[in-house]
């Protein structure tokens, strides 16, 4: 990726690095690129945000980039990420772009772009806009008069969304036998998520859905289970389910208290799919950071498990590429492409709920068909991520620590696309070896900064 788009957007802290001109500039950017693609005389384009303070300062400068230069604007308001994909499709939009920074915390904000399509942007053409926004957007086209864009506020957006979420629902009956405990993260589900499961019946209790501006993600959500798990034992509940900040993936708890990540999901919805006949071809995508347990569990059912980068493009890519219908990360993006063009932690979570109803099983229960190997992911923050990781004390770690944990272990290493940091994480037989590898790692990395210093 370039120099502003990491592998989900131009990421950001809000009013430092992401500030008003850079969104006004990646809007008039973004704007007649994309008009030029679609050749479009008067392109419609579809906003988003989530909760985030920040959120509307960046959006006034998106929006006023976007006018500029002749385009209009749908606003959607606060509403989850995969909304927008959706609705960018349904809408016949020229695009769809959302103000977020997803997990992230309040400080941080982001903007990414979806296609017509409803899927995010090749590579290609976020390299045109970052081109403009690099060299300066004064010189593009500037009309006048009537020819300006205008805004227009979509009020039935989210409504139309629910509508399609409740259509994804295949179970004949509803779930009014089932209570569930939404931890919606203070962010962009707040409204959707319980909206969501109220039309379906269930009996839903809500935690943490009193967004103000600066608590999304604040100690709560699909990055601290905490309080959900409290919650879930205390009201008895069937299922628990944390969104992050932007909503395109959740982490569920079972009834007794455990969380599950989205490796557990893919196993659960990967089984429950294939034995369907609902998995054609029988392939699930998963990323290199997945556990395991994920591969024996699947393959022990003859579905075939596609390995790739990490990331949500990274995914989706390789089920275009193998026709796989399920994929998704350890973090509980998940994408069942029969339904949407992204993930979607509304989708994922409902798929979830329907599959304890037609089993009538609890959600431990579903669960235990994977046994998770031990795991230690350890985040380094550090700015220079690639030079560090290319210095001979860290590739000399790296290599000794691939030869500790022999041929039934794993060892990924990674810069985050999304933050200044470096991922280790490390699977293999005993927790002792894990701690030491990554320990060892660790150090090297930091006595590579010191050397560099």
């Amino acid at each position: 990726m370039g120099t502003l788009f990491g592998t989900d957007g131009v990421r950001g802290i809000a009013n430092l690095e992401l500030t008003p001109e850079m969104a006004f500039d990646l809007g008039r950017a973004g704007s007649y690129v994309l008009s030029q693609h679609n050749s479009c005389t008067r392109p419609r384009i579809m906003v988003g945000k989530d909760t985030r303070v920040s959120g509307d300062m960046l959006e006034a400068a998106l929006i006023a980039g976007i006018c500029s230069t002749g385009s209009d604007v749908l606003t959607l308001g606060v509403i989850p990420t995969p909304a927008v994909a959706y609705l960018t499709r349904q809408y016949e939009a020229s695009c769809g772009i959302v103000i977020s920074a997803s997990h992230n915390p309040v400080e941080d904000n982001g903007i990414k772009f979806f296609g017509p399509n409803g899927y995010k942007l090749p590579d290609e053409i976020e390299a045109e806009i970052e081109q403009l926004v690099l060299e300066g957007t004064s010189n593009l086209i500037r009309p006048q008069g009537q020819e300006v864009g205008r805004v227009y506020d979509v009020a039935e957006a989210l409504n139309r969304y629910l509508d399609f979420l409740c259509s994804c629902y295949s179970e004949k009956t509803k779930l009014d036998d089932l209570c569930i405990v939404i931890d919606c993260a203070n962010g962009a589900a707040y409204q959707a998520a319980g909206l969501m499961w109220e039309r379906l019946g269930a009996r839903v209790i809500e935690i943490n859905a009193q967004p103000n501006g600066i608590n999304i993600n604040d100690r709560c959500g699909s990055t601290y289970t905490e309080g959900l798990k409290k919650a879930v034992l205390q009201h008895k509940a069937d299922l628990g389910i944390a969104y992050d900040g932007d909503a395109d993936r959740c982490i569920a708890v079972d009834e007794r208290g455990n969380e599950l990540d989205g490796d557990y999901i893919m196993v659960i919805c990967g089984l429950d799919m294939v034995r369907r006949s609902k998995l054609k071809p029988a392939r699930v995508a998963a990323t290199v950071m997945s556990n395991i347990g994920l591969d024996i569990a699947l393959r022990r059912e003859g579905i075939e498990v596609d390995s790739c980068a990490v990331g949500d493009r990274y995914v989706l890519e390789k089920m275009q590429e193998t026709g796989a219908l399920l994929g998704g990360e350890q973090s509980g993006h998940i994408i069942f492409l029969n339904h949407a063009t992204t993930g979607d932690g509304l989708l994922t979570s409902l798929k979830l709920a329907e599959v304890i109803k037609r089993t009538g099983l609890p959600l431990s229960e579903l669960a235990a068909e994977m046994e998770k190997q031990p795991q230690l992911l350890v985040n380094v923050r550090l700015e220079d991520k690639d030079t560090i990781l290319n210095h001979k004390l860290v590739t000399a770690a790296l290599i000794q620590a691939e030869k500790r944990l022999g041929e039934f272990g794993k060892l990924v290493v990674r810069p985050s696309g999304t933050e200044p940091m470096v991922r280790i994480m490390a699977q293999g037989p005993e927790q002792y070896l894990l701690e030491e590898v990554i320990r060892d790692i660790s150090d090297a990395i930091k006595a590579a900064q010191e050397s560099n210093s």
